[in-house]
């Protein structure tokens, strides 16, 4: 699950000095019966943060290190995290006409990796996740991505619902890829400002996210599997967001 390459901090008076010093957390784990008075100090250090944890039985973080590390353990992140709410002026400030992408619930971290070199290679502006039940920029991921993630923005939001409604506000058209879209993404408009949404494989983008969209959207399949893999449909809609805007811009 975790590179043997990520940095990790362990032991609890360690993982509260990385937080009050602005370390960019990646996740932290903690022992699931931990009491400790030191413990609540570090439940204090993370309130208001953004910073995922996770409850695990005692053996899991034992199974990743066998040192002294009194039941918690952080994992520095791989990059720095952006917001969407200050990127989106600076893009705008850049005269860039920005195109997002959003990923909604995707875990897998080749799939992120192999979606970031795509954005990369296709002049994305940046890629949205949620801070939790996401997959995260880790070694493997930067791996994976051919060192994409090291150049292209990666926002981490608290909210998605409240970035897809800050985004709608700031101008940009939302777009959801989802097998219950109402036509061929060939048929979407991306000229414009433009966040398109992926969502996991097996469950989609959420419907109460899907509610806020201006277009649902879908990919044809012709065969017998009932979905495409994530990263296979994002590079095909990104790629028709291209070739639309390149054509826009021949046009001038």
């Amino acid at each position: 699950m975790y590179s043997e390459k990520s940095e990790m901090i362990f032991g609890v008076r360690a993982v509260i000095e990385a937080i009050q010093a602005g370390k960019e957390i990646d996740k932290i784990l903690v022992k699931k019966d931990i009491q400790s008075e030191l413990s609540k100090e570090l439940f204090a250090a993370l309130k208001g943060t953004m910073i995922p944890v996770q409850r695990v039985p005692v053996e899991h973080i034992n199974r990743i290190t066998r040192k002294n590390h009194q039941g918690v353990i952080a994992f520095i992140s791989a990059i720095t995290y952006q917001k969407t709410e200050e990127l989106v002026p600076f893009l705008f400030e850049e005269g860039k006409n920005p195109l997002l992408i959003m990923l909604d619930g995707i875990t897998d971290v080749r799939n992120f990796g192999a979606i970031a070199r795509t954005c990369e290679c296709a002049g994305v502006d940046a890629i949205i996740i949620p801070a939790r039940n996401s997959v995260s920029v880790n070694a493997d991921a930067i791996k994976t991505s051919a060192g994409a993630l090291h150049t292209l923005p990666v926002c981490r939001e608290q909210s998605l619902t409240a970035t897809i409604k800050f985004l709608k506000e700031s101008g940009f058209k939302i777009v959801a890829a989802t097998e219950k879209g109402d036509y061929d993404y060939t048929r979407a408009e991306y000229k414009d400002p433009v966040c398109i949404i992926m969502g996991a494989e097996d469950t989609g983008v959420p419907y109460d996210h899907l509610a806020l969209c201006d277009e649902w959207i879908k990919i044809p399949l012709m065969g017998k599997i009932e979905s495409l893999n994530v990263s296979v449909a994002a590079g095909i809609l990104i790629y028709e967001a291209v070739k639309q805007r390149g054509f826009a811009e021949q046009d001038k």
